[in-house]
């Protein structure tokens, strides 16, 4: 660690290389910032992102361990003097629960009431997103603690749309929110892109906030296009939106969701890490550093405590585990694990 916070690194002295042992290599002088130095060595040990890169033209901290495969890491971080929040994004810390297409009148009773006695750390804005047609009953039974999300809607006014919902008839049944490009509207039902944007576009015009889903297959992921994927969900949405003010996006790998598969915290933290610097690329350091990217796919109350850890996760959007009350409790209050100890 130099004066300046950075991370100093060199290779082990005098290793030799693979291509010849009798070949002694130099020390050559590698600084890299901290944040950069995390995204380097996540990338050299998680598959599914982008390969190393081949040229030094486009070398980056990203493909450093393709050309440096032997490095030793030395760091002794200052101790903060004061108890501080590991977050890279400023907004609050956010949980969604996905209830989907789940529950009945008593069982979501129960939920309500579970959800009502929670103690729920107070540095988290909560929403949970029932049902349509328990919408209503959630609204007027659950704690204003919790706000409400709807789990899709309409693009654009209401009218002749057999079983569609209107994002005006949300904001009338008190919904705060919608999630959008769910992976499950995308390759269940079929939405693409282009139509998802213009959704979470017409959802804003209505005050409605909206909870913008990214994500990739397993496919791709093993053929090294989860940047390619996220990145070009993410610029349908920025195509279209007209602020990114009051939108949170939810990254989830589709290979992780509902399957008990949860990606690793370092997994999880170098795509978010991605699509913040993609958002500070093309859309504003402003947004970039406000917008929330929170994770999804299989979180619970086992796993939340790690991954609310890494610096540019900024809370979760939970399935199955928010059908329980005092498990969804559990993981909005993982929130404390981003507070680090003085």
């Amino acid at each position: 660690m130099d004066g300046r916070g950075f991370l100093t690194l060199s290779p082990i002295p005098n290793y030799k290389t693979k291509s010849n042992p009798n070949l002694e290599q130099s020390k050559p002088d590698i600084t890299l910032s901290p944040r950069k130095m995390a995204a380097s060595l996540a990338s050299q040990l998680y598959i599914g992102l982008r390969r190393p890169c081949p040229n030094l033209d486009s070398f980056n901290s990203q493909s450093l361990s393709a050309f440096l495969p032997n490095l030793r890491l030395s760091l002794s971080p200052p101790k903060p003097s004061r108890a501080v929040v590991a977050m890279a994004g400023t907004g609050k810390f956010f949980v969604g629960g996905n209830w989907k297409c789940n529950g009945t009148k008593d069982s979501i009773s129960k939920l309500v009431a579970d959800l009502n006695s929670a103690k729920l750390e107070p540095d988290v804005d909560v929403v949970v997103a029932p049902p349509f047609v328990y919408i209503d009953q959630v609204k007027n039974s659950l704690t204003e603690r919790i706000e409400i999300s709807a789990q899709n809607s309409w693009v654009g006014k209401g009218g002749a749309f057999t079983g569609e919902i209107s994002a005006e008839q949300l904001k009338d049944l008190g919904c705060k929110w919608v999630v959008l490009g769910h992976s499950e509207r995308r390759h269940i039902i079929g939405e693409n892109d282009e139509f998802i944007g213009k959704k979470a576009a017409y959802a804003l015009s209505q005050g409605l906030g909206v909870i913008a889903c990214i994500g990739e297959l397993l496919e791709e992921r093993e053929a090294g296009k989860t940047f390619d994927v996220c990145f070009q969900q993410l610029k349908a949405y920025a195509d279209a939106v007209p602020s990114w003010e009051n939108i949170v996006i939810a990254y989830e790998p589709v290979w992780a969701i509902g399957t008990g598969k949860v990606a690793t915290p370092q997994q999880a933290q170098e795509v978010h890490l991605a699509v913040r610097d993609w958002l500070k690329k093309n859309v504003s350091d402003e947004v970039a550093s406000k917008t929330r990217i929170i994770y999804g796919g299989s979180v619970n109350g086992g796993n939340s405590a790690e991954l609310a850890k890494q610096e540019d996760i900024d809370g979760f959007l939970v399935g199955g585990a928010s059908l329980k009350g005092p498990e969804f409790a559990t993981i909005v209050n993982s929130v404390t694990s981003k507070k680090v100890a003085a």
